[in-house]
């Protein structure tokens, strides 16, 4: 059976990680738990060791989410890769749904906030116009038929992961994914999921500036194989 690791990108998060990490614990198909550390200047790093002491932790090289997928994707043991943000808002008890899927028929299963069953209480209405604008220019220029390209709780074959040779080092990898996912025709199915609030502080996103980005990104993987 394949085996099963998660990914969570963390920059000071400390007061969140614990939870985070003891709910993916409880999912008894996880047999890895890699967290990311963004040169957090908190306690992050020492309370996910506290938490979970077989924990594997790396602090990435560069700067960004990308930087941080890409290289917990490259540490990852497992067949199956899932990615989950660190800060409370995605539930772990969510993640046997995604494993499922691609033991099943999938290499690709992504979480949507805008399917029946679904929700988000963290989402402004520009960062809802903005999301919803980029799905339909993402499914116009790409022909999938996503219903949110924005969200950051996905899962991912490790080997399709490798295949599709994604770039970026910001927010906007997560729709990047999305998009070379449907040029390579991978095996795609959207999870409902419901997005919380996060559980302390403020993020990290900056809406203007990472919309962009995530606008760039759209329009030059156009020119790319």
């Amino acid at each position: 059976m394949d085996s099963v690791s998660v990914v969570v990108p963390a920059m000071n998060e400390g007061k969140t990680i614990a939870e985070v990490l003891r709910g993916i614990a409880a999912q008894k198909e996880v047999n890895e738990i890699i967290v990311v550390d963004g040169h957090s200047t908190d306690n992050t790093l020492e309370i996910a060791r506290q938490t979970i002491p077989s924990v594997k932790t790396i602090i990435q090289s560069g700067k960004g989410k990308g930087d941080a997928l890409k290289a917990g994707f490259q540490a990852a043991s497992g067949d199956i890769v899932v990615a989950i943000d660190a800060d409370g808002s995605m539930d772990p008890a969510e993640i046997p749904q995604f494993i499922r899927s691609l033991r099943g028929d999938y290499d690709f299963a992504k979480g949507s906030r805008f399917l029946p069953e679904s929700g988000t209480e963290d989402m402004t209405l520009l960062r809802r116009f903005g999301n919803k604008t980029f799905t339909v220019l993402v499914n116009i220029l790409y022909g999938t038929s996503y219903s949110d390209c924005c969200y950051g709780y996905f899962a991912l074959k490790k080997s399709a992961f490798n295949a599709i040779g994604v770039k970026s080092d910001g927010f906007e990898i997560e729709t990047e994914i999305n998009i070379r996912a449907g040029k390579k025709r991978l095996r795609a199915v959207e999870i409902p999921s419901y997005e919380r609030r996060r559980l302390f502080g403020e993020g990290h996103l900056k809406a203007l500036q990472d919309g962009w980005r995530i606008l760039a990104t759209i329009l030059k993987e156009i020119y790319r194989n």
